[in-house]
């Protein structure tokens, strides 16, 4: 299927770096250099907002998408741009400047502040902590050194029923300190090659 707005965004935000997209939130993420400042979903951009451009986004009356969780609605802080935005390259590329410095600062901060609990980390829950711990894994290093497929591996021979491969993505993710959604397709093939091999 044929994505002109996410094909226009991704060629005009080539100026910022390394550009891609990955399909989140029932729509499609922009990524500069592996950092998510914007998302498409339908027809619609959607640029990150921060405390100082929610408030600005607010009054023009521009809308934050929201998509349902298990039947929830979820807020998102990516927030429409007009249908007009290509008649105002000079200003969207102001804002996906600010939104990418900022989404790449609250990275690196996420990165340096690395939970000591297991299920603090992205992706786990107390549930995937005590399944871990049943393994034989009871610390965020342990968890770091064992890598994701060993955990995984380690999670199968401790239970009885069988293991959603789902798991293996949330794992992979707690390492990275990324949600299992954004884990590169050429990845998850590397880890289903090692667990099928």
């Amino acid at each position: 299927m044929d994505k002109p707005v996410l094909k226009d965004s991704m060629r005009l935000f080539e100026q910022l770096g390394r550009v891609k997209s990955r399909s989140m939130f029932g729509g499609f993420g922009i990524f500069v250099d592996d950092t998510m400042f914007a998302l498409v979903v339908g027809d619609k951009l959607h640029i990150r907002a921060n405390e100082k451009s929610t408030a600005q986004f607010k009054d023009k009356g521009y809308e934050p998408y929201v998509y349902k969780k298990r039947g929830f609605p979820v807020v998102t802080k990516y927030y429409a741009m007009p249908m007009d935005w290509p008649n105002q390259i000079d200003y969207l590329l102001d804002l996906a400047k600010d939104a990418l410095a900022v989404a790449k600062l609250e990275k690196e901060t996420q990165q340096q502040a690395k939970p000591d609990r297991l299920k603090d980390l992205p992706n786990l829950r107390l549930a995937t902590e005590r399944m871990l711990k049943k393994a034989g894994i009871s610390s965020v290093a342990q968890l770091e050194e064992t890598g994701a497929l060993g955990a995984y591996r380690a999670i199968q021979d401790s239970h009885a029923s069988d293991v959603s491969l789902e798991l293996l993505w949330a794992l992979e993710g707690a390492i990275k300190g990324t949600h299992w959604s954004v884990i590169p397709q050429d990845r998850r093939s590397e880890l289903m090659a090692g667990l099928n091999g």
